[in-house]
């Protein structure tokens, strides 16, 4: 099977393979980075080769801030330097947010896939949890666009008084706090 054929396989179960239940040994370091604006290198190159990308990316995975490719019979850290996707595009879909990332996942706006504010280290407005632990950063446009739909209000469970906020499926999410 090709890469081709395994990616299409993949799109038809628009699902992730279950990597979560894979446990290979741990077989090294490969030098395969993923930078800050979502571009996949390795050996120093960028991968230009999406299809290959989308099947690394449908393997990823993070434990204790190192990142993996795993399969059922191996296990290789790669290194990311601030979230392994970036979110370049929303949309309204009735009630709910519907974010994309740069390898063509789709991800609605609810408790599954929420927002995240950056912490220490990190580099972005704001991110989106994704699966297994992973996170895609948003990518500047697309946190300005966002915030011109936000209002401010007061969000239970925040420090500060205002916030602003998002809707999705009837649920607030804090984008950022005011002051």
């Amino acid at each position: 099977m090709n890469i081709n054929q395994l990616t299409q396989q993949l799109d038809k179960s628009n699902k992730h393979p279950p990597v979560e239940k894979w446990d290979p040994a741990f077989c090294g370091d490969m030098d395969i980075q993923i930078k800050s604006d979502g571009v996949w290198w390795y050996m120093g190159t960028p991968i230009g080769r999406m299809p290959l990308v989308k099947l690394f990316a449908s393997v990823l995975t993070t434990t204790n801030n190192e990142y993996f490719l795993v399969t059922p019979v191996e296990k290789v850290r790669i290194k990311v330097e601030d979230a392994a996707f970036v979110v370049t595009q929303w949309r309204q879909a009735g009630e709910m947010i519907v974010f994309t990332t740069n390898v063509g996942d789709e991800f609605v706006l609810s408790a599954q896939y929420s927002l995240a504010l950056p912490v220490e280290g990190q580099t972005a407005p704001l991110y989106l949890n994704v699966h297994r632990g992973l996170q895609a950063r948003f990518h500047r446009n697309v946190y300005y666009q966002l915030a011109e739909v936000a209002e401010l209000k007061v969000v239970d469970g925040v420090q500060r008084a205002e916030c602003f906020v998002v809707q999705s499926g009837g649920v607030d999410f804090v984008l950022g706090v005011d002051g």
